[in-house]
């Protein structure tokens, strides 16, 4: 996958969060985890941004680890409001679930190559 594919995806994943996030009810529970999903939904993708323009591959590495760890907290946000039964949308919750599993198995893969290339 190209750079900017990945970008993509990544930009299109923090949208498709912030939509479902509109959707929610306004309890405490509700806005507090919807809040905090888009930040770091929106954090993974704006971090990737960082990523491609990294100083070096140390730098490069850094920032997909962030993302890294943004995805995870994304994805275990996901399935608390699912078990919470929060999201309502359950095809779009599934959707928001599969996509951020797969968009975790690319960092984790890129990540282990740069760090891979970082001990050369």
């Amino acid at each position: 996958m190209k750079p900017i594919q990945l970008e993509d995806r990544l930009i299109q994943f923090a949208i498709d969060i912030i939509l479902v996030s509109k959707t929610i009810d306004k309890s405490f529970a509700s806005e507090h985890l919807a809040k905090q999903l888009i930040r770091s939904a929106t954090s993974a993708a704006l971090n990737y941004g960082e990523a491609r323009s990294g100083e070096s591959t140390r730098d490069f590495l850094h920032k997909m680890k962030i993302c890294l760890k943004e995805l995870r907290e994304s994805h275990i946000n996901l399935k608390i409001q699912k078990g919470a039964n929060l999201i309502l949308d359950l095809d779009a919750l599934e959707e928001l679930l599969k996509e951020n599993n797969e968009l975790i198995s690319i960092f984790v893969v890129s990540v282990k190559t740069a760090s891979i290339k970082l001990k050369e």
